[in-house]
């Protein structure tokens, strides 16, 4: 049986998952963003808990065909961020090929439900995705730009600037102030 899950964004999301699967005795077969497959079905007391225990980490379960299409539509654009220089087209057709459907009926659908279009919500993850590698990497911001497909510098600066506020330079230097190290608190003048 597959069940269907909503914000998975993430390998630890996964994680979460499987092990309140495990905890319910239920047999995982696979477990991937936004989809749960298990051996059995799932009994209503069962579904229930599961969905209490995954709902205490911001996941739940989702049941109506147009909560799982959007759940389907964020995981392809969230594969498509990581995979973009390789997939070679546009986001468009990429969705439209994988859930065989039009894409202005992905995209209406999507615009209904989340108040946001499919292109802002592609921008929004390569932009916390630039702020990871910000944060956790020592990429200039040139690279980063171009690993997350922006045509030029400015392009991807001015689409950080609009979703945080901040230029990508004021916030990769926040990172060098946001903590003092224990031995220089006392050395910090007050």
């Amino acid at each position: 049986m597959k069940i269907y899950i909503r914000n998975m964004a993430c390998e630890s999301c996964k994680v979460v998952v499987k092990d309140a699967l495990l905890k319910l005795n239920l047999n995982p077969v696979k477990v991937e963003l936004g989809t749960a497959e298990i051996k059995e079905d799932l009994t209503d007391a069962k579904k229930e808990k599961l969905d209490s225990i995954i709902n205490k980490v911001g996941l739940e379960i989702i049941e109506n065909k147009g909560g799982i299409l959007i759940e389907k539509i964020k995981n392809y654009c969230q594969k498509y961020v990581v995979d973009e220089k390789q997939i070679k087209v546009n986001i468009s057709d990429y969705l439209s090929e994988k859930l065989d459907k039009d894409y202005n009926y992905l995209s209406n659908i999507f615009s209904e439900v989340e108040m946001s279009t499919i292109v802002h919500y592609i921008n929004m993850l390569k932009i916390e995705r630039a702020k990871e590698m910000i944060l956790f990497e020592d990429d200039k911001l040139t690279d980063i730009a171009h690993k997350l497909n922006f045509k030029t510098l400015s392009a991807f600066s001015a689409q950080f600037k609009k979703l945080t506020g901040f230029n990508p330079t004021h916030y990769k230097n926040l990172k060098n102030t946001r903590r003092l190290a224990i031995q220089e608190l006392t050395k910090k003048k007050q």
